[in-house]
C-alpha cells in the first residue's frame, strides 16, 4: 500500500520560510520523479516544483529563485524549502509521485 505523507505546513508572515517534507512508503522511491503541487481556493491545482530520479529539477515561474526541491532517497523523502514567502503562495500543498498523491498540507502566508 502506497502512502505519501506531507508535513511542515503552517502559518507564516510574508517574507518568512517553511520547509515541507513528504515521506513515501510502498513505492520504490528512488526510481520515481517526485513533485510538489499546490491548490489555492477557487483555483486549479498547479505544479510548483519537480525533481527527477537523477536529481534534475524544474520550477514554476512564480517560485523560481525562492523555492528549492530536494530529495533524500535513503529516507524516501522529498522536501520543498520555501523562502521569501508571499501571500499568493497560500494554498494546500500536495506531494505526488508514481501517480500517487498525499493528503496535502496547508500553507498560509499572512501579509
Amino acid at each position: 500500500q502506497v502512502h505519501l505523507v506531507e508535513s511542515g505546513g503552517g502559518l507564516v508572515q510574508a517574507g518568512g520560510s517553511l520547509r515541507l517534507s513528504c515521506a513515501a512508503s510502498g513505492i520504490i522511491f528512488s526510481i520515481y520523479a517526485m513533485g510538489w503541487y499546490r491548490q489555492a481556493p477557487g483555483k486549479q491545482r498547479e505544479l510548483v516544483a519537480a525533481i527527477l530520479s537523477a536529481g534534475r529539477t524544474n520550477y514554476a515561474d512564480p517560485v523560481k529563485g525562492r523555492f528549492t526541491i530536494s530529495r533524500d532517497n535513503a529516507k524516501s523523502t522529498v522536501y520543498l524549502q520555501m523562502n521569501s514567502l508571499k501571500p499568493e503562495d497560500t494554498a494546500v500543498y500536495y506531494c505526488m509521485g508514481g501517480n500517487y498523491w498525499g493528503q496535502g498540507t496547508q500553507v498560509t502566508v499572512s501579509s
